[in-house]
């Protein structure tokens, strides 16, 4: 694990503290995965990706033996904190993983149920924010979301999930976007937030999918390129509502 990671990024916020007591071990040659299992408890135990016997999943590996295989890199890197920050909600998910595997098996296609556990588990969001906000980003009104309503976004908090997208957001770009859970009500603080998520996370929902898109480059504070309000001319990234 090689990259330099800015943790004045308002994105690393929620991840600073921890994210920096483990880089700075890694750098020091200690493998990834004993740097996890030194740092807080979590529910599963961090060991080397060769300890994933060939042709098991991933997924029922870890929930049947409560070890998550791990490599040197970035992306498991991530993954490795949120196991420790939200725990709750990373068993959760991993559960349900294992209970459609155990269903259905693995098959030409994941289904709907853990693609969606895929698609947030890699690539989720959480957002607390007022109503007006809301209303717009799922309309996708864009220029009303990050122009006319700038100045509520100071109301607003963004907390990435997915650990892939942690890993992009290592060298952002404006194309970067994230799929937030829809849930309008308040989002509780890191520890309780964890049991909210975790709550919420049922075969029924996630099977409906309950996310929208977010570009995260338009939020103020997190391009600079967005103080100028043509950023938001792109309709490649601000994309309209499908009729």
């Amino acid at each position: 694990m090689t990259e330099r990671l800015d943790w004045e990024a308002p994105w690393y916020a929620p991840w600073r503290e921890p994210g920096q007591a483990v880089e700075q071990l890694v750098a020091a040659a200690s493998p990834l995965h004993e740097t996890l299992n030194a740092q807080a408890p979590s529910p599963v135990r961090f060991v080397a990706q060769d300890a994933l016997p060939e042709g098991m999943p991933y997924e029922q590996f870890i929930f049947e033996r409560r070890e998550c295989p791990t490599r040197d890199n970035l992306h498991d890197f991530f993954n490795g904190l949120v196991w420790h920050r939200l725990p709750r909600s990373k068993a959760r998910l991993n559960a349900l993983q294992a209970g459609e595997i155990a269903a259905h098996g693995i098959g030409g296609r994941r289904g709907p149920v853990r693609d969606a556990i895929t698609l947030f588990d890699e690539n989720g969001a959480l957002l607390d924010a007022p109503p007006p906000v809301w209303d717009a980003l799922l309309a996708r009104n864009w220029k009303r979301l990050f122009i006319d309503l700038r100045p509520r976004w100071q109301e607003a908090r963004v907390v990435v999930f997915g650990h892939a997208l942690l890993e992009k957001l290592a060298a952002p770009r404006k194309d970067l976007t994230a799929h937030v859970w829809h849930e309008t009500c308040p989002l509780p603080e890191f520890e309780a937030a964890d049991t909210w998520l975790a709550q919420r996370c049922t075969p029924q929902r996630l099977a409906g999918k309950p996310f929208t898109p977010l570009p995260l480059a338009g939020i103020p504070g997190w391009d600079a390129g967005n103080l100028n309000f043509s950023f938001y001319d792109d309709s490649v990234v601000f994309r309209p509502r499908r009729r």
